[in-house]
């Protein structure tokens, strides 16, 4: 079935402008390999934009409106031009995949501790154990080999397999004769509504307060979480990202590729961590930082930089207006 793209952007609320045939696209590819039937997107802004879009053989284009004046469609080909084209490719695709969902069973092979709670519309995969003192909010899909215990999770949330969220966190204090003993942990990880955990992570439940992830936030695989942290809504943490305990994250930030936070510090809203990246300091709102120690490059970041970094626009965010 041909997607109907004006229809789903109208309707997603987006202001666009078009070039070129009406083309039917029934697929999506990148922007480069795409074919007649396919719909791409291009996010670059400069002489990059207009050599991808000119070279590309795709139906149709989501394209930057900054280089409307500066490209043109080929014949049989179609041109959208919005202020996010990666965002408004990314809500066609959701809308045309809405009926691919996996229907929701619970594996026999899974574990459910009787004192857990799981909600309607949820999966369990094979070998899970959702042990004591769990409670699992509606739609949420549980992958293969997790292991929850202590905690509470909202609805429509997606945890992929091999993570372990609950277990206590790394704390010990010395005796007089220089023994380690353990700190009990007694707090929780509340995880909010619409967030994703990729493969493999680690979330330790907090030692005195609780771990809080909130809603709409996503992690990478291998991510791993300390005791008592707390993350701002809709933040991103890519692939082996740290976070020490007790450290306070924002709303909106982006932890680049095997960044480290260390212990008890804040990092504000709308923040940019680089690849590998070791923060020892607090991060105020806004500010872009890199290196070992991490420090700030702000001042030398341009439009295209920021998106390759964090897949970012301009202000975090999208203007989405009715196309009249």
């Amino acid at each position: 079935m041909s997607f109907n793209i004006e229809e789903i952007l109208k309707r997603k609320g987006f202001y666009f402008t078009v070039k070129g045939d009406n083309v039917a696209v029934d697929n999506c590819a990148s922007i480069l390999k795409a074919k007649q039937t396919d719909l791409t997107f291009c996010y670059y802004q400069d002489d990059k934009a207009v050599e991808y879009i000119s070279k590309s053989d795709a139906g149709a284009i989501l394209c930057n409106v900054s280089v409307e004046n500066r490209v043109n469609a080929k014949p049989g080909q179609q041109l959208y031009f919005t202020s996010n084209p990666r965002l408004a490719f990314v809500e066609i695709l959701t809308v045309v995949t809405a009926g691919h969902r996996v229907e929701a069973t619970i594996s026999p092979f899974s574990f459910l501790d009787p004192s857990s709670k799981v909600g309607d519309s949820c999966s369990i995969g094979e070998f899970s154990v959702i042990g004591k003192n769990c409670v699992i909010g509606k739609n949420c899909v549980i992958g293969k080999k997790v292991s929850l215990n202590n905690c509470i999770i909202g609805d429509n949330c997606n945890i992929q397999s091999g993570t372990t969220i609950g277990e206590d966190g790394f704390a010990y204090e010395r005796t007089d004769s220089n023994n380690l003993i353990h700190f009990p942990h007694l707090g929780k990880v509340i995880i909010e509504d619409f967030v994703d955990i990729g493969a493999n992570c680690s979330i330790a439940r907090g030692s005195l307060s609780d771990t809080i992830i909130e809603t709409g936030t996503k992690l990478d695989a291998m991510v791993h979480i300390a005791h008592n942290v707390s993350i701002g809504k809709d933040s991103e943490l890519t692939a082996g990202a740290i976070v020490g305990g007790s450290t306070i994250i924002g709303k909106s930030v982006w932890l680049g590729l095997n960044s480290t936070l260390k212990d008890n510090i804040r990092i504000g809203d709308n923040v940019i961590v680089g690849a590998g990246a070791m923060v020892i300091s607090n991060i105020p709102n806004g500010d872009i930082v890199a290196g070992v120690p991490a420090k700030s490059i702000k001042h030398k970041v341009n439009t295209n930089m920021k998106f390759l970094m964090a897949g970012q626009t301009n202000d975090f965010t999208e203007s989405k207006n009715n196309n009249g």
